[in-house]
């Protein structure tokens, strides 16, 4: 019994010991083929990066292409861009030219179109038509003095001859007929004073046009110290106020054509310079030059507007519009310089068209300019220039 106990126990650690060798070895084969994974990677990892590295190496080595243009110089159209104000031409200032009186009647407004004579305002004219009336009541009084004076006097020349009326008293007589004759034509200078006045309370429009404003009311007193009761653009011609500095004010002439662009239009308006000033402001050295444009609802008077005055032609260099640039500090081009380096040249721009830019200042026009490709490029940066033709 005690035999068969023992080698029973004998058998369960023989059997104990084998599993855990097998289960030792399990563990040793995993962690082998963790290892041999883990490595792989890292190898692998490793040369990536040196092919990374390798590439990114061989790219900084690169020197990039540009395409650049010797502009040269071309004959433009020359131009001369300003702004101004709007207004009227002839803008008029319309008052009371009789006495004045108490306004009865309003026919127009502004935005109102006008001929010459045209009645705009009517003013009470009760007053001045009963002294109207009673100055041709004096013309009668004196007419009728006058008849009797008349008849007096041809009475006594007939007496005369029979020697009843003296020389003296005929002189008398001639005396008081020719005075009351007079009185006769002052009475009728005065009636005759009197009926312009009265058709003189009217205001009337001095010329056709446009009217712009208006400062009167229905029962408003007006006399002629009141001021302008109205404001007429004459013709309804309106005009634009450029100021211009002195060297482009000596490239204007009158009669030069213009483009004139109200500001918040996007229609323009082909106008003519009438006046150029003879004098320039001492402040700001600007002289005006007045531009004179047909009449349009978009013409309002005290407005602003863009112009461009066309006129004789110039030479400059003229570029691409992809070849401008621009910033903060204004507008620029690059250009490639001895040494294949990008340079920045500050530039003034001249005109603007569908051929391209025109630039009034900052390069000669037999300079390099980059082309395109301007915002990935910086100063100082070397490139490979590929000349095209301008």
């Amino acid at each position: 019994m005690n035999r068969e106990s023992s080698f029973r126990t004998s058998d369960t650690l023989i059997v104990t010991d084998r599993s855990s060798q097998r289960r030792w070895v399990i563990i040793g084969a995993i962690i082998a083929i963790l290892v041999i994974i883990a490595a792989a990677m890292m190898f692998m990892d490793g040369g990536s990066k040196k092919e990374q590295a390798a590439a990114g190496g061989s790219g900084a080595g690169q020197v990039p292409t540009v395409t650049v243009v010797v502009p040269g110089n071309t004959a433009v159209a020359g131009m001369i861009s300003a702004s101004g104000p709007l207004g009227a031409k002839r803008d008029q200032p319309v008052g009371i030219a009789g006495g004045g009186g108490r306004v009865i009647n309003v026919l127009v407004d502004a935005g109102s179109w006008v001929r010459a004579g045209q009645t705009l305002a009517v003013v009470d004219r009760s007053v001045q038509a009963q002294q109207a009336a009673q100055l041709a009541a004096q013309v009668e009084a004196a007419k009728a003095n006058a008849a009797l004076a008349q008849s007096n006097y041809q009475r006594a020349i007939a007496l005369q001859g029979r020697g009843f009326v003296s020389k003296a008293e005929i002189d008398s007589k001639k005396a008081t007929r020719d005075a009351a004759y007079a009185q006769v034509r002052v009475a009728q200078a005065q009636l005759a004073g009197q009926r312009p006045e009265i058709g003189r309370l009217n205001v009337t429009a001095p010329t056709g046009g446009l009217i712009l404003s208006r400062s009167v009311e229905v029962g408003q007193i007006v006399s002629p110290g009141s001021g302008a009761l109205f404001r007429l653009a004459e013709g309804g011609q309106m005009e634009m106020r450029a100021q211009l500095s002195q060297q482009d004010l000596a490239a204007v002439h009158v009669g030069m054509t213009a483009k004139v662009t109200p500001v918040g239009s996007d229609r323009s308006f082909i106008g003519t310079v009438w006046q150029v000033a003879p004098t320039i402001d001492p402040q700001s050295r600007l002289g005006d030059v007045r531009i004179s444009v047909p009449y349009d609802p978009s013409m309002r008077p005290g407005g602003f507007a863009e112009v461009s005055i066309t006129g004789g032609t110039t030479t400059a260099p003229l570029l691409p519009q992809s070849a401008v640039l621009s910033d903060d500090r204004g507008n620029y081009v690059y250009i490639v310089n001895a040494k294949n380096e990008i340079e920045r040249r500050d530039i003034k721009i001249g005109t603007v068209g569908d051929n391209g830019v025109t630039i009034a200042a900052g390069i000669t026009g037999n300079e390099a300019v980059v082309l395109s490709a301007g915002p990935f490029l910086n100063p100082g940066q070397k490139v490979k220039p590929k000349r095209q033709a301008a």
